[in-house]
């Protein structure tokens, strides 16, 4: 492939220019280069002629001027691109009464650019040991690019996904025996390690300048009790057999305090680290637990309470009065006549009478898959298989509002309500001794503090329901549905359901069909799955 290219060369009775075509798929001539150079060499031209010429299928020659032919010597033009990792040269033949330009030349016209570095040589050899090559950009110097390096990062290892699921068997059951959320380790077992970072290498332009590769970020570990750092301070290691997790950016083990049943024998547990329960929990007994509470049997009604997550393999019957509390999720294979409260998201099999509220997602799945009676509430998405009872129970589930602070809304309420009662009895009294006042009225020292003591008490009160409505209005603003909150039904909706969704409802009256429930221009409706 050769580009088309020109020559200023003698004609009869002057001197013009000669269009070379351009050859196997070559660039054609450029006009405007053309006449820039002519341009250059103040010669006269027709840029019409000239563009007939680069037109014309076969070599041409255009007419310039009745003088002799000038004496043009071979030239070049230089350019950098705008990274300055490439100089470039576009070489001009000499004229036919003109001389070629040495390598030598070119070499200093490009130290006098100051491009020193990366100089092809073997681009220019190939010019100069030819007839040349014109009109075409040869790259004659490279500049090196920097090799830009990688962040430090830590590897974890442990599964440190706090929205893990639990195993689905084939039969639509959960494996409560076989979890992926509860990582256990073993003393002396590798946790993490920061994998450091790579600083990369400079880049070098053509001018020789230094190019710094893009800065990198480092790493550093994070970690509490019950964990061993290496002297390089790049390796985690346990102390203890126990759980592991990871919160916030640091890596936690809690010990693991283990008893066959939580009754009688053992009386209530406080614990810092996890808690397993081999066996059942007996009614009115009581867990606390700075990590996860693990339960291979049933819960009765008992109060427990996780820092982390709470599995019941076996579910919990809660008289009406047992209470589950996790700062992370809650698994457990049904929830009957309870109340729980989860941080992250509840996974169960069925939800019979009880007053559910999760952060995140409330799950009802497996065989049976069914919410029925009860107030059922999640921030995101509820999915369940059977919604209601054919008998009409009056069943409550809601999505769209984090339930915390909606409960947080609810209990100001009654706050105001109470401070607003507080403050109308006291307005009587303060009204009473103005009038009083006004009048001319002495006061006994003991009225005199009475007074001041019942001013006291309505400035607090009065400062006090400022603060909560201006919370209340934070609060409000809070509550539009997150986007695509929604009811889930892979079932039956049964009437004597109420479905809410931010602040608008929607009472079931007929029966519903795998749908999904969603807040569509202000109101609740359904659309099928």
């Amino acid at each position: 492939m050769q580009n088309g290219y020109f020559q200023v060369v003698r004609t009869p009775g002057g001197y013009g220019l000669q269009i070379f075509q351009p050859k196997d798929g070559g660039e054609d001539v450029r006009l405007q280069e053309v006449m820039d150079y002519l341009d250059r060499q103040s010669i006269p031209y027709d840029s019409m002629s000239i563009k007939k010429a680069i037109l014309a299928e076969e070599d041409a020659v255009c007419f310039l001027e009745r003088k002799d032919c000038p004496e043009i010597e071979e030239s070049c033009r230089i350019e950098v691109s705008e990274d300055n990792l490439q100089a470039i040269v576009r070489f001009y033949p000499a004229s036919q009464t003109g001389k070629r330009a040495t390598m030598d030349s070119v070499i200093k016209d490009l130290r006098f650019r100051n491009i020193v570095y990366g100089i092809q040589m073997s681009v220019l050899q190939d010019h100069f040991m030819s007839d040349g090559i014109y009109c075409t950009d040869l790259v004659v110097a490279r500049g090196k690019e920097p090799r830009h390096g990688t962040d430090a990062y830590i590897k974890y290892y442990f599964n440190t996904d706090v929205h893990a699921q639990p195993t689905l068997k084939d039969d639509g059951t959960v494996d409560y025996f076989h979890l992926n959320m509860i990582n256990p380790c073993k003393k002396g077992q590798l946790l993490a390690e920061v994998i450091p970072e790579d600083e990369g290498e400079y880049g070098t332009t053509v001018q020789g300048a230094k190019i710094r590769p893009r800065q990198v970020k480092k790493a550093h570990l994070e970690f509490g009790h019950n964990i061993e750092i290496s002297e390089d301070r790049r390796r985690l290691t346990s102390l203890v057999d126990g759980h592991v997790s990871l919160v916030e950016g640091k890596v936690f083990v809690s010990d693991v305090y283990e008893v066959e049943n939580v009754d009688l024998s053992t009386g209530n547990i406080d614990f810092e680290g996890s808690v397993q329960v081999n066996g059942n929990v007996s009614s009115n007994f009581v867990i606390r637990a700075g990590s996860n509470v693990i339960i291979s049997g049933v819960v009765e009604g008992a109060y427990i309470e996780a820092g982390g997550n709470i599995i019941i393999a076996r579910g919990m019957n809660g008289m009406a009065k047992g209470t589950l509390k996790a700062g992370g999720n809650i698994v457990a294979k049904f929830l009957e006549n309870a109340t729980a409260s989860a941080g992250g998201y509840v996974s169960t099999e069925s939800i019979l009478h009880s007053n559910v509220i999760a952060a995140t997602e409330i799950q009802v799945t497996g065989k049976r898959g069914f919410i029925t009676g009860g107030h059922v509430r999640a921030g995101q998405k509820i999915e369940v298989k059977t919604l209601g009872a054919m008998l009409g129970a009056p069943t409550v589930v809601e999505v769209g509002v984090d339930p915390e602070k909606k409960a947080e809304y609810m209990k100001m309420q009654k706050e105001v309500s109470e401070i607003v009662k507080n403050i109308r009895s006291l307005q009587p009294i303060l009204a009473n001794f103005a009038e009083k006042k006004s009048k001319g009225v002495r006061f006994t020292p003991d009225q005199i503090n009475y007074l001041r003591n019942t001013a006291a008490s309505m400035e607090t009160l009065n400062k006090s329901l400022e603060e909560k409505n201006r919370r209340m209005q934070e609060l409000q603003l809070e509550f539009n549905p997150q986007e695509r909150a929604m009811v889930q039904v892979r079932g039956e909706v049964y009437p004597g359901t109420t479905i809410i969704i931010g602040d608008s409802s929607m009472q079931v009256k007929s029966t519903y069909h795998y749908c999904r429930f969603e807040r569509i221009d202000g109101d609740v409706k359904s659309t099928p799955l």
